[in-house]
């Protein structure tokens, strides 16, 4: 079986982005993700996280954080009969040059492997040019952006929107689009 998943950038997608998110309890849901990811889950797509997590190799945020801001996460997406299937992280920081940050797809291909995920049946959902450039380059069926987190600055920026597919005000909003395809 050929699974499809949504991939989906964490801060500034999924919740509120208060920069080197180093505590469970700032995970605080953005308005729609739950219900937007219910949708998508009920309709048979994977459910991916793909993130860059810098401040892991800054030191600003201890590795051992992140399952329980995960876990977090996971516990706000319980009420609304959903949960993320997958993390694929990037700790790395931008002068490291490593293969893995995006806009390089990487995390992507990475996570399609282990998951047995079609690429073209696939979609990227995130708020900066690097997850659309990611999407794009790994393949999926569409790259979209969500105007929540640096969404708004991207689009405003044009040529950053990187030509997304879709832009939505919302993540229930991209993911209705993406039902509606």
């Amino acid at each position: 079986m050929v699974n499809k998943a949504v991939f989906l950038d964490r801060d500034g997608t999924l919740n509120d982005d208060p920069g080197y998110l180093n505590r469970p309890e700032q995970m605080i849901l953005l308005s729609g993700v739950g219900q937007g990811l219910q949708a998508l889950k009920r309709r048979g797509f994977l459910l991916v996280v793909v993130s860059n997590q810098s401040g892991v190799g800054r030191g600003l945020i201890p590795p051992g954080v992140l399952p329980q801001i995960h876990q977090r996460l996971q516990d706000l997406l319980a009420p609304f009969e959903v949960a993320i299937d997958h993390f694929e992280l990037c700790f790395h920081r931008p002068e490291d040059d490593c293969d893995c940050r995006k806009p390089k797809p990487k995390l992507i291909l990475d996570a399609a492997q282990k998951l047995g995920i079609q690429l073209s049946q696939s979609y990227m959902i995130g708020d900066k040019r690097s997850d659309i450039e990611a999407g794009q380059a790994a393949g999926c069926k569409g790259s979209l952006l969500v105007r929540t987190g640096e969404g708004r600055n991207t689009e405003k920026n044009g040529s950053q929107s990187g030509g997304a597919k879709f832009v939505g005000d919302s993540l229930i909003e991209v993911a209705d689009w993406i039902l509606r395809q």
